[in-house]
């Protein structure tokens, strides 16, 4: 089976970063994008950044010019750096992989920032 792993997540001041990271294992073949969703507590889950697999990539505006995602392909990684993170981004933060016309996603990691 297809498992993403979610990692990074944690607790932080406002102003301050994390790097998430996403693992994607199994047999997956032809990535078409991987992506990293958010939900808060009361809130639907939205669209943070996806990146394609021809390295175009599409944020949110919330988080343009603030979180940046980058992938590895020889590992099927996915990251998504955060920067000036605030507290409206507390939330947990999913992983999701279009591959082989299928969609996959993590648990969740969650990140917490404080004010």
């Amino acid at each position: 089976q297809v498992q993403l792993v979610e990692s990074g997540g944690g607790l932080v001041q406002a102003g301050g970063s994390l790097r998430l990271s996403c693992a994607a294992s199994g047999s997956i073949s032809s990535i078409h994008a991987m992506a990293w969703y958010r939900q808060a507590p009361g809130k639907q889950r939205e669209l943070v950044a996806e990146i394609f697999s021809d390295g175009s990539t599409n944020y949110a505006d919330s988080v343009r010019g603030r979180f940046t995602i980058s992938r590895d392909n020889a590992k099927n990684t996915v990251y998504l750096q955060t920067n000036s993170l605030k507290p409206d981004d507390t939330a947990v933060y999913y992983c999701a992989v279009s591959a082989d016309g299928m969609e996959y996603w993590g648990k969740g990691t969650l990140v917490t920032v404080s004010s």
